[in-house]
């Protein structure tokens, strides 16, 4: 077994260590207050779900807009660059948005936030690209996935406990994070970018822009299919929290220990699952990815004890388990090897428009209608795009089988392993 792990961690370069580590610090600093974030906005600045969502969702805009810039500027200028940049900016706005006391200094900050934290997975997805041969990148990109969700699981149990005393702490301690992290880049990391001019040119989106991908209605569909899903997928993450303790009074600390078990079980039980879900076709996989989120959802409306909101998390983390591979695969199928990049990029974006709208649908649910009617509404909607996704394999080719690497679920995030599917030279960008 040792000789295996050996192995298997053999033939990475010390600087992508570096990224490793630098992860680990990063993400569990985030995730000291990003899982609270809606509890922050609702009860400490005193305003709606509906808003809350509504702020939530412009971080979101922030964050798409910025894969679109980040992109060229992590060509032309470098991925140090960006990488810094956004780090440095994340720790100075953490700060500000614990000192800020009215709700239009904290959207402005949360903009910023979005939109320059965003920066940093272009440039390090691209870095790890140039110190990593092709074969390894794969596992290379599986191993940030995990420890990034390592990162997620300490985060949360130790945020939870802190914002029950001081949320200002909470912010603190998540600037320290990303300083640190940034000091780490500025010293110990070097620039990696390709010096031809002829890389840069072959990294963008080629003659044929996107003209094949907006025809190809199979994918359109899965990209619906995919939006419905996550915006019920969301709620968990979004509108849960501020739910079970209004209705329930199930406090920040107890909710932090059920974030970490959902990425507890991403990092222990990702790869064997993913290894079972070979054995079938990819309409099938990512349909049952949805009706264990939407059965997991609905859970929530029958559930009432902290015991209860686990296991629908339990469930729910269940189909992500599923759904993250499979959709990923489906992807690599479906798109032409020379638009691979953009049919990546639109996936991703299609995932960050789920984090957007998500909020807003269930804020609007709980302020105008009721509370509880959110998760029997998402969990119908997360039924929808199981049957959607069973059309969509038979639309692809339903006997069509797909092999799923262990970095496959890092496309669950946005932006998180879009790299790990590029031939060498970027020919598919």
């Amino acid at each position: 077994m040792t000789s295996r792990l050996k192995a298997a961690l053999s033939g990475y370069p010390r600087q992508f260590w570096v990224l490793f580590f630098g992860t680990l610090v990063s993400a569990s600093g985030t995730s000291l207050i990003w899982p609270f974030m809606t509890i922050y906005v609702h009860d400490k600045l005193g305003v709606p779900l509906t808003v809350v969502g509504l702020v939530l969702a412009a971080s979101a805009a922030a964050g798409l807009l910025s894969q679109l810039v980040a992109g060229p500027l992590v060509d032309r200028f470098g991925r140090k660059m960006a990488m810094t940049v956004s780090l440095g900016t994340r720790a100075i706005v953490m700060v500000g948005l614990g000192l800020a006391n009215s709700l239009p200094s904290f959207v402005i900050l949360i903009v910023i936030s979005g939109f320059f934290g965003s920066m940093y997975n272009p440039g390090m997805n691209a870095m790890v690209a140039d110190i990593v041969r092709s074969e390894k990148r794969v596992e290379a990109y599986g191993l940030i996935r995990i420890v990034s969700n390592l990162g997620i699981a300490i985060g949360p149990a130790i945020g939870g406990f802190i914002a029950t005393r001081s949320y200002f702490i909470s912010f603190l301690a998540a600037a320290v994070s990303s300083a640190l992290y940034f000091l780490i880049i500025l010293l110990f990391v070097r620039e990696t970018k390709p010096e031809s001019e002829e890389a840069s040119r072959n990294s963008g989106p080629g003659n044929g822009g996107y003209g094949y991908l907006l025809r190809d209605r199979t994918f359109l569909l899965f990209c619906l299919a995919f939006a419905v899903m996550g915006i019920a997928y969301v709620q968990m993450m979004t509108i849960f929290p501020v739910y079970i303790k209004d209705q329930y009074q199930i406090l920040e600390s107890q909710f932090g220990l059920i974030m970490a078990t959902n990425a507890a079980m991403v990092v222990l039980f990702q790869y064997p699952i993913t290894r079972v879900l070979r054995r079938y076709r990819m309409g099938s996989a990512m349909a049952w990815g949805a009706l264990f989120t939407a059965l997991g959802v609905g859970a929530v409306a029958f559930s009432s004890s902290f015991g209860t909101f686990l296991l629908s998390m339990v469930i729910v983390t269940i189909g992500e388990l599923i759904f993250a591979p499979a959709s990923t695969a489906f992807v690599a199928n479906v798109a032409p090897e020379d638009m691979r990049g953009r049919y990546m990029g639109v996936y991703g974006m299609t995932w960050g428009l789920s984090f957007g709208l998500g909020p807003v649908a269930g804020g609007m649910i709980n302020d105008r209608l009721s509370p509880i009617l959110i998760w029997p509404v998402m969990a119908a909607i997360g039924l929808v795009s199981a049957v959607a996704f069973l059309l969509i394999g038979k639309m692809a080719g339903g006997k069509k089988r797909f092999a799923i690497t262990p970095a496959g679920p890092a496309s669950a995030t946005p932006g998180g392993n879009h790299d790990s599917h590029r031939d060498e030279g970027n020919s598919d960008e």
